[in-house]
This record gives structure tokens, sequence and C-alpha cells, in this order.
């Protein structure tokens, strides 16, 4: 009988992809079944690995759901003995508005270990991104969470609308939570009950996303507010003087607000980037295109390794070569001193940066961060008659090695270091979504491999057309042959400089 798996029920935070919790994000990249609910961003579903299973339990159009709970209880429970650990992600908190509590215990009737893994609960977080302190010294000194679906709205469920109403004129602030459809009988019942109609409110919609949208009126009107602002559920309502603080606001000020951009770099390389469009303001989806795999064949950099004092030249066209050629170097039993008789040349500051981390200095770095400018950068005179190896990917353009040749030099080595691979993703199929519905703005290409192998995975068709911001002149011609739109391409062929000239081109619009 194999072992007995183990069901997570984990917050997945209110929707930014960077809120979810460290320890949530780590148990999803090791789930072998997700299960998830419509309120999930589905951007993080990149966390999981390519292998895991994703059961969609959310609401299909018009508000079915697309599972009952039963049958979602049954899945977690039929996984779980199957063997596999199940991740069931909740939108916010699992056990805070939601039937975590129920989905426990029927995991502890069935007797299957289990772990809560909290969230960041939308209740708290939108609000806070929209710029209103829920408790204030001289605004709101308590605050309280209500549900306000159909039959609370009705009174039916008896939530105390005279008390919450009695309290909130005190210096209090109301946080409502399913209650954008009810929200015109709700705020009557309030001022029935005695808070004053010019009580200041705010309705937000899409928190914490680059599309959130907030609209602030008085208690009296903030239901026709946010309808004609377009707000709809699901939305954070917020009641009390507090929501009047419209001078907090930050979050929708930032330069990439409003724009989700997708990043095509290897998962490994992908965070740096994701991180400055998200401190700008951006939703930034990872999907990685591209994956460092072992090459078919280490023959040849295991034959340039044991002659690696005769060469006069290495030149390294990308960090990724540095990393495998040391771990090569590693795993053979050699080191570093090995290559004290040569020069050393990288393509590009990362490339640098990469060499210095094992304590080693290139002594030519081309201005322009290409394969042909290290021609240049090194020198006819120093190439002529020399010796090189180029650890690199192993299916690589040949025009390097062709100008070495006409440079003069006497041998050139060119041994396959690693390969590059289009990656398995589990979030391959929310982004066709995504595009589907157009709610895209860019796509960020940093080679030529991460264009091909994006084209294939999302499908030409999908692709054809799309805004494409590429780090250089090639991928920019890669990318105009898979039909992109390429608007954004920098002078310098640096990530840095990507995300400067991504925020320059929406800072026209």
């Amino acid at each position: 009988m194999p072992p007995t798996g183990k069901v997570y029920l984990t917050g997945a935070g209110p929707g930014a992809v960077d809120l979810i919790t460290v320890r949530a994000a780590d148990i999803l990249a090791r789930a072998g079944v997700v299960i998830y609910d419509h309120l999930v961003n589905e951007a993080l579903l990149n966390l999981a690995p390519p292998t895991a299973q994703l059961i969609y339990a959310g609401k299909r159009g018009g508000g079915e759901r697309a599972l009952d709970q039963d049958a979602i209880n049954r899945l977690m429970i039929e996984h779980a003995r199957a063997g596999r650990d199940v991740v069931r992600l909740k939108g916010g908190d699992p056990f805070i508005f939601g039937r975590g509590g129920e989905e426990a215990a029927a995991l502890a009737q069935a007797q299957i270990d289990f772990e809560v893994i909290p969230g960041i609960t939308s209740a708290i977080a939108v609000p806070a991104y929209a710029g209103i302190p829920l408790t204030h010294r001289d605004y709101g000194s308590f605050v309280a969470f209500v549900t306000g679906h159909e039959d609370e709205a009705r009174g039916s469920t008896g939530v105390p609308w005279n008390e919450l109403a009695r309290a909130a004129r005190h210096r209090g602030t109301l946080v409502l939570l399913m209650a954008t459809a009810h929200l015109d009988s709700i705020a009557a019942r309030l001022i029935a009950e005695g808070m004053a109609p010019d009580t200041p409110a705010a309705a937000i919609a899409e928190g914490t996303l680059a599309s959130q949208r907030t609209v602030r009126a008085a208690l009296a009107t903030i239901a026709q507010a946010a309808i004609d602002a377009r707000i709809t559920a699901p939305a954070i309502i917020v009641i009390g003087h507090a929501a009047g603080l419209d001078q907090l606001g930050w979050f929708e000020r930032r330069p990439l607000f409003g724009r989700r951009i997708i990043i095509t770099r290897a998962r490994e390389t992908a965070g740096a980037f994701a991180r400055a469009l998200r401190d700008l303001g951006a939703d930034a989806i990872e999907l990685p295109a591209i994956e460092t795999a072992a090459p078919d064949s280490y023959a040849d950099l295991d034959r340039a390794i044991a002659q690696l004092g005769t060469y006069d030249w290495l030149i390294f066209t990308a960090a990724t070569g540095v990393d495998a050629m040391m771990a090569r170097l590693a795993d053979r039993g050699h080191d570093v001193r090995e290559m004290a008789g040569a020069n050393i040349a990288a393509i590009g500051p990362a490339t640098a940066a990469r060499l210095r981390r094992y304590g080693l200095r290139a002594a030519a770095v081309p201005n322009e961060y290409r394969a042909e400018a290290i021609v240049d950068a090194i020198g006819t005179d120093r190439i002529r008659g020399a010796r090189i190896l180029i650890p690199r990917a192993q299916l690589a353009r040949e025009v390097l090695i062709d100008m070495l040749h006409e440079a003069g030099a006497a041998a050139v080595d060119v041994a396959a270091a690693y390969q590059t691979i289009r990656p398995r993703s589990a979030a391959v199929d929310a982004v066709k979504r995504m595009l589907a519905r157009g709610e895209i703005d860019i796509v960020a290409f940093t080679s030529s491999s991460t264009v091909a192998n994006f084209c294939a995975m999302v499908g030409e068709d999908a692709a054809r057309g799309l805004a494409a911001a590429v780090i250089g002149p090639i991928t920019a011609a890669t990318a105009r042959a898979h039909g992109l739109n390429v608007v954004v391409q920098p002078k310098s062929y640096t990530v840095d400089a990507l995300c400067d000239a991504i925020r320059n081109h929406f800072s026209r619009f």
C-alpha cells in the first residue's frame, strides 16, 4: 500500500504573486496536485512543478462552481490516499471568509494528514494597497470585518448592523467583503441605523494587482460611484473616516501601475528582473521559456579541460557558460589555477560579474554586448596566432567563430558546456487565457531562444502581434520573424537597460 500523501490548506494571498508567503511558495514548488480557486492569481501556478496536476475548483461563467464542496473534499482525500502531496490553494487565507474549516474537518474525519498555511487576507492587504489605514489614532480606533453577501444584506444571518453603525460612528472602520452586489441596501441600512450619510467610504476592485481600481465617495453615494467606476465583485468596501485619507495612496501612483508583463527568462535568472518590474508597479508574470540542461555530450569540453593550459584566450558568451564550465571543471578534478595562462573575455557585464564570483577578472568586455563585438574588444593583434576556447551553449550562432578565424586565430575550439531546452510549465494554459482575454501589455525577451520557445508554448497565432520588449538586435530580428511587434529595444543589451526602456516606453502613454 503506497504511503499516504499530505494535504496543505494554503493561502494564496490577496492577488499579487509576491504577496504569497515563503512557506506557501515552498510547498507549492513541491506539489504533486494543486486544487485552486477562482480568486487565485493563475500566475502563481508557475511556482508549481511542471509535473504537477492542476485542478480548477473555481467558478464558471455565471457564478456556478466548477466543483462543489463535496467533490473538492473527495479529490483531496483520493489524491492524498494515492500518495500525492496536495496543495489546496485558496485566495487570501484558507480559514478567513472561506470553507477552509470545513475542508480541514473533512480531512480530519478521513484521517488524512494536513497542514494549514495562513495567507495574507484581502481584507487587510487590499485597503493597504489603496492607502487606507484600517486603524488610525485620529480616524479609527477599531476595525470590524463583515461579510455582506445576499442573506446577510437581508439580515437573515443576524449581522448586527445597528451595533456596527453605532460603533463606527465613534471612530471605527468597517471592512465589507462579498458586499458589492448589495452595497446600496447595506449603505441604506447603516444610514438608517445612525451613520452619517457623508461618512467616507471606498470600494476597491482587483486589489494588489496592476489592474487595481479604487473609488471614494460618501456612504450615501458609494454604491452608485462603484457602479459608475465599474467596480465589480470581488471587491473590498471600506467605510469610516480612514477611507477619506486619499493622500496616502501609493500603489496606483507607480510608473508601471496597470501594466501586465510576461518575463520569459529562465526560472533561476528571472527573479531580479521580475522584482524590478514589480517595484515599478507592474504585474510581472514569470513564464520561463528556457531551461538549462547538460549537453548531449561533454566530450569536447572534457578534451578542452584536459589541455586548458594551452589556451591564450577563454571567451565566455553568457553567465550560464561560466557556471557550467566551473561545475564541469570541478567534476573532472581540476580547478581555476589551470586557467592562469589564459586571458578571459566576457560578453556583457553580467557575464563579467559571474566570473568575479569565481575570483576571475575579464581582460576584455566589449562596449556592445553581443558576440561580434568581442573581436574589437580583444583586438586583432592579440587574436592573431592565438589558441581560443569558447565554452558555450550546445546550439549557438557561428558568427563569432568565423570572425575569430578571419582575425587570424590559430585555433578556435568550441565546447558545449550546456544546452538550452524548452521547459514544461504548469502555467502555460493560464497565460494562454490571459492572452486570449487581451490582458498582457508586453512580453520581455532576453534571447532568440526565449522568443522561439515562447511562441511554441503559447502558439504562433496567439503570439502574433503581441508587443515585445527585446534585449538587443538579434533577439529583435527573431521576434519580428515570429510576427511579434517589437516596441522596446534598449541601446545597451542588459536586463537593467531593458527594464528602464520598458518604463520609458509606458511613460509616454
